[in-house]
């Protein structure tokens, strides 16, 4: 927790002043009960009213008093706890985002939304409630003891015996609420997950008619939720009452020894009031330090989490990578005995890669489902790093590349298409943000969206909403394949991305980037024949391993696996026509 408060560091006065206000504050109240055993020993007991109308004066200005403090202390507190948490969040946002895909998929989405979002709410609360009554609680109890000793150091003792057990209550209930919380916070993890699930699923789930038993399953999460809650509940719910029984305990033998102490002369009925009054201080002090437990042990449990994310370190940098200059000659993309685990063990992924790309050259990659062909294109722009062997672009090892330079030659189209809650515009300038409308008609031309975009009413300006719900599966796939290109990189990777296409539109796509030929090197992953057969060099991965490369003709001939594909979605007219 206390690794946290180093997001405190531009707040320093707000932190300083937030509690000392509140310091104040507990300096005017503990002043009250002085100023109302005069008001008993004096006033009333000599029928003085003017002195009473006085002393009561000072007491209502003594109120105003602490109500101002506290109204500064409460802006400071929240000035500054929600600068903390700004910070908090954009640090963390800023840490996941340096994360490898092997780092996040480890992590898991839903858990790291949760601790973007609720975790580190629940800080911010946190540190709101510490630095409003971490310092004042304390100070009111050990004032009031004080006062106390100069009124009556026997009775004092009371106050003395009833602290250890208030503290044995207090520590009993954190250290029994801690590990539950952590429990919750986990457990509201996976309902997250379910939820999220169920939003991008709602089709599938509906199609299926499986809304109940999606309902049922949520319900058994948020009734686990809810019992582990009210468990925590439960035994936090114990500090109030356990807390009043103590304290009142405590003013019932003061007041039965206090009359007795009055009896003889020892002290006046205004001095006992006023050691009443500091008792229901303490109180009241007690309780205000029960909320701040309370939240304590809550903030603890969300900081272990938080933490737990800093504390993974990124498998893929380019820490010290300096600006690199490429080889004019070199193989545009180059793979050498390249292997990759997952999960850092013998079992591969990809196993021994090697190959050359030219620039300016096709590369279809074809395979059956799990053979490796996206694990194979996200190792060229450096999405993870590979366990064995080298990759390079321009004759220089991805690896010596800083991120933004290697991926500024690249234009990814991933297997998902993702839009974003913005204009078409907006959109397609994500790679490029200096891009200019022109360019952005080229690649709309080249991906074959150019005319639903201009039959739209704002044509470029037209709003697409989030993930792009307002267009269809091939008009959101063809904005994806538009916005890898603009800007012309060098190197332009198509990720299974026409597999919402009609034909007819697919067949204009691989036209238009026939035609872009010699200006730009285009990785083709399809599961299509008739997407990859015109590349001029074709890949042909089996369960991670190469099982040939070469022209449609010659893999047809001397590729099994090749062959097989090609028979399974050919007719045999264009079976019979390969290689003629």
């Amino acid at each position: 927790m206390f690794k946290l408060f180093r997001y405190l560091k531009n707040y320093k006065k707000e932190s300083v002043i937030g509690p000392l206000f509140k310091l104040i504050e507990a300096c005017f109240e503990l002043a009250v009960p002085l100023v109302m055993a005069d008001i008993i020993d004096i006033g009333i007991a000599s029928e003085d009213k003017g002195y009473v109308f006085r002393m009561g004066g000072i007491m209502v200005l003594l109120g105003v008093l602490g109500l101002s403090c506290s109204l500064t202390a409460q802006f400071f507190a929240a000035k500054a706890s929600v600068g903390f948490g700004t910070e908090l969040r954009t640090d963390l946002f800023h840490h996941i985002n340096t994360l490898s895909y092997k780092e996040i998929d480890e992590i898991g989405n839903s858990t790291l939304i949760t601790r973007m979002t609720s975790d580190i709410n629940t800080a911010q609360s946190g540190v709101n409630i510490l630095l409003r009554l971490l310092l004042r609680s304390p100070f009111i109890v050990l004032g009031s003891v004080i006062m106390a000793f100069t009124i009556s150091v026997k009775l004092t003792l009371i106050f003395l015996v009833i602290a250890p057990c208030l503290a044995y209550v207090i520590y009993k209930i954190m250290s029994t609420t801690i590990p539950r919380y952590k429990v919750i916070q986990k457990t509201l993890d996976k309902t997250n997950l379910m939820t999220g699930e169920m939003l991008t699923g709602a089709r599938v789930i509906r199609a299926f008619s499986r809304q109940q038993d999606e309902e049922n399953q949520l319900n058994g999460t948020n009734e686990e939720l809810t019992r582990l809650q009210i468990a925590a509940g439960r035994i936090n719910a114990l500090m109030n009452p356990l807390t009043y029984v103590i304290v009142n305990t405590a003013i019932g033998v003061l007041i039965w020894s206090g009359a007795k102490t009055v009896n003889s002369g020892g002290i006046s009925q205004g001095e006992l009031i006023a050691l009443i009054n500091y008792m229901n201080q303490i109180l009241l002090a007690l309780l205000a330090m029960a909320i701040l437990v309370t939240n304590i042990t809550k903030m603890q449990a969300s900081a272990v989490r938080i933490n737990d994310v800093f504390a993974v370190s990124p498998s893929v940098t380019d820490n010290g990578n300096e600006t690199v200059t490429e080889q004019s000659n070199a193989p545009c993309v180059e793979f050498k005995n390249v292997s990759f685990s997952y999960h850092q063990n013998d079992e591969y992924a990809l196993e021994n890669i090697s190959f050359s790309v030219k620039k300016g050259e096709t590369v279809g990659i074809i395979g059956g489902t799990g053979s490796g062909k996206t694990t194979l294109i996200d190792l060229i722009p450096r999405f993870y790093d590979c366990t064995c062997g080298e990759v390079y672009v321009d004759g220089v090892d991805v690896k010596s590349y800083p991120f933004k330079q290697l991926r500024q030659k690249i234009g990814i189209v991933p297997q998902r298409a993702v839009l974003f809650k913005g204009t078409v515009r907006d959109n397609m300038r994500f790679r490029n943000e200096q891009a200019t409308d022109g360019e952005i008609i080229k690649a709309l031309k080249t991906a074959q969206a150019y005319d639903f975009v201009m039959d739209k009413p704002d044509k470029l300006d037209e709003m697409i909403l989030q993930e792009g719900k307002n267009l269809s599966g091939g008009q959101r796939q063809r904005l994806t394949i538009a916005r890898a290109f603009v800007g012309s990189p060098e190197i332009v990777i198509l990720d299974d991305s026409a597999s919402a296409l009609d034909l007819a539109t697919d067949a204009r796509l691989r036209k238009a980037i026939a035609e872009l030929q010699g200006s730009m090197t285009v990785f083709i992953v399809s599961q299509r024949i008739s997407s990859i057969k015109n590349a001029e060099k074709i890949i042909v991965l089996d369960d991670g391993r190469i099982a040939g490369i070469g022209s449609h003709a010659e893999l047809f001939a001397d590729c099994p696996v090749y062959k097989e594909i090609c028979l399974s979605q050919l007719s045999e007219e264009e079976v019979k026509g390969i290689g003629k």
